[in-house]
C-alpha cells in the first residue's frame, strides 16, 4: 500500500507540481523578507539616530526583500513547460572573391 502512494505522488512531474513551487515561493519569500528586514535593521543602528529613520531603514529592507522574492516566484510559477533550444543567431557566409 504504501508503495502505490509514493507511485502517485512521483508521477506529477516537477514543472506541474504547484505544491512544490507554493512551498519554495513561501520558503524564499520568508527568507528574504526576514534577512533583508534585519539588514535594514542593523544598517539603521548604525547610520541613524532618529527612531523614524531607523523604521523607514527595516521598511526599506522589508520592500527590497519582498521585490526580490516576487520577481523570483513570478519566475518559478511563469516557467514554461517545454524548454526549447536557443535560437542560434545566422551565421554570415563568407564571399569568395576570385582576383
Amino acid at each position: 500500500m504504501a508503495d502505490n502512494k509514493g507511485i502517485a505522488s512521483s508521477a506529477v512531474a516537477a514543472e506541474y507540481d504547484f505544491n512544490a513551487k507554493w512551498d519554495a515561493c513561501l520558503d524564499l519569500s520568508l527568507r528574504r523578507v526576514v534577512y533583508s528586514s534585519l539588514a535594514g535593521s542593523f544598517a539603521g543602528l548604525l547610520l541613524f539616530r532618529s527612531p523614524v529613520s531607523r523604521f523607514a531603514a527595516v521598511a526599506f529592507g522589508a520592500g527590497i526583500g519582498i521585490g526580490s522574492a516576487y520577481s523570483d516566484c513570478s519566475r518559478l510559477f511563469d516557467k514554461p513547460a517545454v524548454s526549447l533550444p536557443p535560437l542560434e543567431a545566422a551565421k554570415p557566409q563568407a564571399s569568395q572573391n576570385d582576383d
